[in-house]
């Protein structure tokens, strides 16, 4: 084996956000390596909510249908009973319906729920070069680039290190980048992966167990024999499963458990040299609202174009800077919302909590997920994201579509370019006329973002 490599970009993690990393960057005409001290890919769901904007970036790839392919069809979204059994299924039926008249902001669509496992299936097809079984165990940098020491001898030499290795993040500790939040957040957790055919009382995103004696929230990995049961019990077993389930005689195969407490901590620096942190190693977001993995997905999205500009001389070191300054508040944002979430689930998941939510300072989830602004500027509103996507520097383009299939967020094509309805407007870089656009004329950045506006 040589043991000596050199690539552009070193990814440490081979998780979600290091292969959404990976394929932004191929994307970008960067090839990068992905190393993983795991084996193989996580067998384990960890999250299932894909929101919106992941799904508008896994489109700008091609990978949406794919995604959408490994989806679960639901008939119900969130849904309660003392057990699965006694479950009152009209309770969470109309969440499609809702969710259709809701995302008139966005291009993105996907039929259901996609457990992270299998979303990692489809990005690992487009990631390039991923190692399994190989941890970066130290690195040093210096004015050219990282050298980084493998755990099977290898030594890596990388313009650029980018950390996609978790929450207890080696990388960060070697930086020695500190964290600022509340820490851990309630008690602790098992989220028990196991197999058994629920079927027919299947096909809904998540079932609140109230059963005195199986507390806890039962959620959908396929649809029909996939399953994972969150649940405070100190041991997990399939008389546990059996009676959140309400069926005695279910038979039921524990596949794999794992312990987490919440947690809300976020990087003081996601960049330090030439080294940046995403997802988890930059972020630890607590769970309730599904903002972790959609942050670390946007952080990629953030980072890979940058990077890409940088190491084909497009654009100056100064410009990965910005990644840190962009980033950061928003990661601090997403992590205190998911945290006053974590007090009160109802501001999240409850109907007519617009009033509540302002006062207790809660952003309504699509802000949370798209409605941030890159700057530092006043946001609109915090209950309507189409107040917020108004075509404002730093914000996310507006969607309108401009023929049955094709947004305007289509029209990027992850390059810089202009969109306007003046028909006057040249430039060097591509410009799109679009009939009735009322944002006036927009340049726009790689990512989607507009950049300046010409109103």
């Amino acid at each position: 084996m040589n043991r000596q490599v050199s690539t552009d970009v070193l990814i440490a993690g081979g998780g979600s956000v290091g292969l959404m990393l990976a394929v932004l960057l191929r994307h970008h005409g960067v090839e990068p390596l992905v190393v993983e001290e795991k084996p193989e890919l996580s067998p384990h769901p960890r999250a299932t909510g894909i929101g919106s904007r992941s799904v508008e970036i896994l489109r700008e790839v091609g990978l949406d249908r794919a995604v959408d392919e490994v989806a679960v069809d639901l008939r119900a979204g969130k849904i309660r009973g003392r057990t699965l059994a006694e479950a009152d299924f009209t309770e969470g039926a109309d969440w499609k319906t809702r969710t259709a008249a809701e995302l008139t902001y966005t291009p993105a669509r996907i039929r259901g729920t996609c457990a992270q496992n299998r979303l990692d299936r489809v990005l690992i097809t487009r990631a390039g070069r991923v190692e399994f079984g190989a941890a970066l165990d130290s690195f040093e940098q210096d004015s050219e680039g990282v050298t980084a020491n493998l755990s099977d001898g290898r030594v890596v030499r990388a313009r650029y290190l980018v950390a996609a290795d978790g929450v207890r993040s080696r990388v960060r500790r070697i930086l020695g980048i500190g964290r600022t939040g509340p820490g851990v957040i309630g008690q602790e957790t098992s989220s028990v992966l196991f197999r058994a055919d629920l079927r027919p009382r299947a096909a809904f995103a998540m079932c609140n167990i109230e059963h005195p004696d199986a507390t806890g929230l039962l959620v959908t990995v396929d649809g029909e024999r996939e399953w994972v049961f969150l649940t405070r019990a100190a041991e997990p077993s399939p008389d546990l499963i059996r009676t959140a389930a309400g069926d005695p005689s279910l038979e039921v195969e524990i596949r794999g458990v794992l312990k987490f407490r919440g947690r809300g901590q976020v990087a003081d620096r996601l960049s330090l040299g030439r080294v940046f942190l995403v997802g988890d190693a930059a972020h630890a977001i607590p769970p309730l609202g599904a903002f972790g993995l959609n942050a670390g997905i946007a952080d990629a999205h953030n980072l890979a174009w940058k990077l890409a500009h940088v190491l084909r001389g497009a654009a100056g070191p100064a410009l990965l800077d910005t990644y840190h300054t962009e980033r950061h508040p928003v990661a601090i944002m997403t992590m205190e919302q998911a945290r006053l979430r974590f007090n009160d689930p109802s501001l999240h998941w409850g109907k007519d909590m617009a009033a509540a939510r302002a006062a207790a300072g809660v952003i309504n989830a699509p802000v949370v997920h798209t409605g941030y602004r890159y700057g530092g500027a006043p946001l609109p509103s915090t209950e309507d994201v189409t107040l917020d996507l108004d075509g404002s520097p730093g914000s996310r383009l507006p969607h309108m579509w401009v023929s049955d299939t094709v947004s305007t967020l289509d029209l990027v094509e992850s390059r810089w370019c202009v969109l306007t309805a003046d028909p006057e407007v040249r430039a060097d870089i591509p410009v799109h006329l679009v009939d009735g656009w009322p944002y006036g004329t927009l340049l726009v950045r790689p990512d989607g973002f507009v950049s300046r506006s010409y109103a």
